[in-house]
């Protein structure tokens, strides 16, 4: 059995976490982060990364994007296309049509 080994990590907020991976992600740090309550707490932390490195923080500014241009961003993936979809059509928006 191969197993992964963990590296005791310290980061910059001087919390102390495991990781097996190169992710420099500290997972106490990016529990804080999660929004309380907007369209972007029912999303993962990669697909919610992507769209605030992107600078999207609000649906309007999600419907000035296509479908097609969402998927390219790095930790997008098409499992939060739902979610999207959902949290524009509860703002009367859509996401723009690509042409």
């Amino acid at each position: 059995m191969n197993t992964l080994k963990k590296s005791l990590r310290t980061c910059s907020k001087g919390h102390k976490y495991y990781k097996s991976s190169d992710c420099p992600t500290c997972p106490k740090c990016e529990q804080e982060r999660i929004p309380e309550n907007d369209f972007l707490t029912q999303l993962s932390a990669p697909a919610r990364r992507a769209l605030e490195n992107n600078g999207i923080t609000s649906v309007q500014q999600l419907s000035n994007y296509s479908e097609k241009e969402i998927l390219t961003f790095h930790g997008m993936g098409p499992a939060s296309l739902p979610k999207l979809r959902t949290a524009l059509q509860k703002n009367g928006l859509t996401f723009k049509s690509s042409n």
